[in-house]
């Protein structure tokens, strides 16, 4: 049934195969780092969080079973539901941002986020929320430490952008829920394939929207290698240590 109070969302994308993980049989969001798996890392965080009052998991079809019972195991209470993800990644969030549109407020907060990217933490989520109220949308990001170089033919320089100038896009991508849905359908209706679309933050770009900057952490990583696994382990380890100390 749906509410028609405003909630603030997470979406979870967990639907990837970890093709890039190596060799590994199980997808990398079920890998274990100290007695979890790296989706449950990354849910803890939304659920601890009190403002985040509802969660949203997308998930592969051959592994949604799998992805209800850790759910379960581990008290994730905030998920109010688990769906299928589609062909793409971006299809698996629209299909995220439907199941919380049949739930929720179109006026409702939602924040998009990698199943794994375990250390968004709780000021970025509270600043993420903070700035869609401002401004409609956050992109989270980090200033490039990086020079960049654009090349259409993989062989020659074409530009060189100012490196103080540029950002790296991360998650959590935070919208009103009907201004992330309204940017799908129109998408979806010129592209279906959502050819060049890498994230929403490029969606609303594409279709002349501002985006506005929330600069987030360097640790905030995405696990998609299997060096990314070990620099996960390392990161839980020094957080752990630095708990301790104070």
């Amino acid at each position: 049934m749906k509410q028609e109070s405003i909630k603030n969302i997470a979406v979870i994308f967990a639907g990837g195969v970890g093709r890039r993980m190596g060799n590994t049989s199980r997808p990398k969001q079920f890998l274990e780092a100290q007695g979890r798996p790296i989706l449950i890392h990354t849910l803890k965080k939304f659920q601890d969080h009190p403002l985040i009052e509802a969660i949203i998991v997308v998930s592969g079809e051959d592994y949604l079973e799998e992805t209800r019972s850790f759910i379960e195991e581990y008290q994730t209470s905030k998920v109010n539901a688990t769906v299928i993800g589609g062909p793409t990644s971006q299809d698996s969030i629209y299909n995220g941002l439907c199941a919380a549109a049949e739930l929720y407020s179109s006026n409702s907060i939602v924040l998009i986020h990698d199943g794994v990217r375990p250390f968004v933490d709780k000021d970025l989520i509270s600043r993420n929320i903070a700035c869609v109220q401002t401004h409609g949308n956050a992109i989270t990001c980090t200033k490039s430490d990086i020079t960049v170089f654009i090349s259409a033919d993989g062989e020659g320089v074409d530009s060189v952008p100012r490196r103080d100038n540029a950002y790296n896009a991360l998650a959590p991508q935070s919208f009103f829920l009907k201004d992330i849905l309204e940017a799908h359908k129109k998408e979806r209706e010129s592209n279906p394939d959502y050819i060049d679309v890498v994230d929403a933050c490029t969606m609303f770009y594409k279709q002349g929207k501002k985006v506005h900057l929330v600069e987030g952490s360097r640790e905030n990583i995405k696990i998609t290698t299997s060096q990314d696994f070990y620099i996960m382990l390392a990161l839980l380890q020094f957080f752990e240590s630095r708990d301790v100390i104070g």
